[in-house]
């Protein structure tokens, strides 16, 4: 473990000196590259200089322990210090699992209304509100790229994007299928239905990974549509893209003017191309093992929503919690800390 840290270290002093030669500074592209990398690396570098800092610290208390007049001091530090360096092994053992590469970025995501038909695009919009919540709670912010309001409220679709520091890391666990139970307002007799809503979280992909030329894209003008009030435009504004080799379609209405609609669109229409881009390359090379906590799939059911009994319980690490409100008010720590959690414990084991 040492000689990784070590080599750690030095990996990430030697971004440091790069970043300062005129040649890298001048091209963004390797400076961006190399800045994301310095910022994976610091967590475990800034960890590990302060388990070396411990251990000086412990060998000098051990020294003092020869000494009567500081020895009871002496082996209070020792105590002390003992356990720290034992916390701090088991933080850089986490550190060190294999990182993924996009865990630093921003993401997309899309909530659909599915099964259930009014109750599933209601339910959407309760998804929405929630993971808005959260993102309020967490720092991070949150920006509608495209909606598409249901008939007896919620979202058919809806597509936002969430900024912040290690937005995918916290995020990605949330794709899936996603179960409610309960009693419709749309219910005259009270009995509870079972709906459902799907998520698809996206990393953002940025132009070092992936390059779409114009010439595969069509690009389809039209007027805003919508539920009504600021979300229609009496002009057309509207943009639908389509990746012309994958088949790919993004729709993109509610910005201001045709020209942000058109910018937001070819955003997300980046991160879905590099998703399935990814997604094939992952299949292709048996990256995705039986340990990997969720798949991305839209049709995997990763989470149950019981009103009736206030519970919350994501089916992939059998984990429940009687908190369903507090849930639904953005208080998400606890779900997304045990997954967490999971996924570093089945990667330490090697599984």
């Amino acid at each position: 473990m040492i000689e990784r840290l070590e080599l750690t270290e030095k990996r990430y002093k030697e971004i440091q000196d790069m970043l300062m030669q005129p040649d890298i500074i001048t091209d963004i592209k390797k400076s961006k590259e190399l800045s994301i990398e310095l910022s994976s690396l610091e967590d475990t570098v800034v960890c590990y200089q302060k388990y070396k800092n411990v251990l000086n610290d412990l060998k000098e208390a051990q020294e003092m322990v020869k000494d009567e007049e500081l020895k009871e001091y002496a082996l209070e530090e020792i105590t002390r210090l003992t356990e720290e360096k034992e916390q701090l092994e088991h933080e850089l053992e986490i550190l060190l699992i294999p990182k993924d590469k996009n865990d630093l970025k921003n993401v997309i995501m899309e909530i659909r209304g599915a099964a259930g038909g009014d109750e599933g695009n209601i339910f959407a919009g309760d998804l929405f509100r929630m993971y808005e919540k959260y993102c309020l709670k967490s720092g991070f912010q949150i920006e509608v790229l495209n909606a598409m309001e249901g008939a007896s409220g919620g979202y058919t679709l809806i597509e936002f994007m969430v900024k912040g520091k290690n937005v995918y890391s916290k995020l990605k666990y949330e794709s899936g299928s996603h179960r409610v139970q309960r009693v419709p307002v749309t219910e005259a007799n009270g009995r509870i239905q079972t709906s459902t809503a799907t998520v698809l979280v996206m990393p953002e992909a940025d132009d070092v990974e992936i390059e779409i030329k114009e010439s595969d894209i069509k690009v389809d003008i039209y007027r805003s549509s919508g539920a009504g009030g600021q979300h229609v435009n009496t002009t057309d504004s509207a943009v639908r893209m389509t990746h012309i080799p994958t088949g790919i379609v993004v729709t993109c209405q509610n910005q201001r003017s045709q020209i942000q609609n058109r910018e937001k669109a070819l955003q997300v229409l980046k991160s879905r191309v590099y998703e399935e881009q990814r997604a094939k390359e992952e299949a292709e090379n048996g990256m995705i093992r039986k340990s990997k906590i969720g798949t991305g799939d839209r049709a995997e059911k990763i989470r149950t929503y019981n009103y009736p009994q206030n519970r919350v319980t994501d089916h992939r690490i059998g984990f429940t919690t009687k908190n369903l409100d507090r849930v639904m008010e953005g208080e998400l720590d606890e779900i997304i800390e045990a997954l967490i959690t999971e996924d570093q414990k089945r990667k330490l084991a090697g599984e």
